[in-house]
């Protein structure tokens, strides 16, 4: 009787310490399986996405040279506007009608085409663009940015921009307009254009001319040709 007793134990603990020892191992198998292939599949598809993906930038011809505009993601309507205008042609044979050292360049008025400086500013379709202001875009030196009326909603202009000429000379507007853009390359044009002598209403005696074409790069273009890497 007893050596029954002891052989049932004896086959009783074997099977208890095999089952013991074996079970663990599928579940640290599934695991690995699970955890490792699918991320390294994502990340590859990422890489190669972000290499070819092309970005949507303006290239503003004038007599003084080109400027190469980054538009900011952080403000899509602003964005989605000016590049629906551009690729219409809106802009072709618009003027730079007011500029005022060491503060901006304002431009993209229909109305500035015509010779009479009374009308500039004035112009542009029957629609606002609801503002994108953000606090941590500020203006500086190259940022495009929407003119607007002094509408309570500070809604911006459904055309007209500017581009600072100064950094310090617009710090005043920060948190007032929206800033929707950077000059990457052509900041000299700027200051070219800034030069140039007004009359009335800080009107350049000779129109400034501009044509506003939109260009598809890659980032790694825009690094490249533009010397930029765009931040948001």
């Amino acid at each position: 009787m007893i050596k029954n007793i002891s052989l049932f134990t004896i086959v009783i603990f074997t099977l208890f310490s095999f089952t013991n020892q074996t079970k663990p191992k599928p579940v640290a198998k599934k695991a690995v399986a699970k955890s490792t292939t699918p991320a390294a599949k994502k990340t590859t598809k990422t890489s190669v996405n972000s290499k070819t993906k092309k970005e949507e930038i303006l290239e503003v011809s004038t007599d003084f040279g080109k400027m190469y505009i980054w538009l900011y993601n952080a403000t899509p309507l602003h964005k989605a506007n000016i590049l629906k205008l551009a690729k219409s042609g809106f802009y072709d044979s618009t003027t730079f009608h007011r500029i005022i050292p060491g503060f901006m360049i304002q431009g993209g008025d229909p109305n500035s085409k015509d010779n009479d400086p009374y009308n500039d500013g004035a112009g542009g379709p029957d629609y606002t663009i609801p503002h994108e202001i953000k606090d941590t875009i500020k203006h500086e030196k190259g940022s495009i940015c929407a003119a607007r009326t002094g509408n309570p909603a500070m809604a911006s202009s459904s055309c007209q921009f500017y581009i600072c000429h100064s950094t310090m000379g617009t710090a005043g507007l920060n948190e007032q307009y929206t800033v929707y853009g950077m000059v990457m390359k052509g900041l000299d044009v700027i200051d070219k254009i800034i030069e140039q002598p007004t009359g009335q209403n800080d009107r350049p005696i000779k129109n400034i001319v501009m044509k506003v074409k939109v260009l598809e790069k890659t980032l790694a273009q825009i690094k490249t040709e533009y010397g930029y890497t765009p931040k948001m």
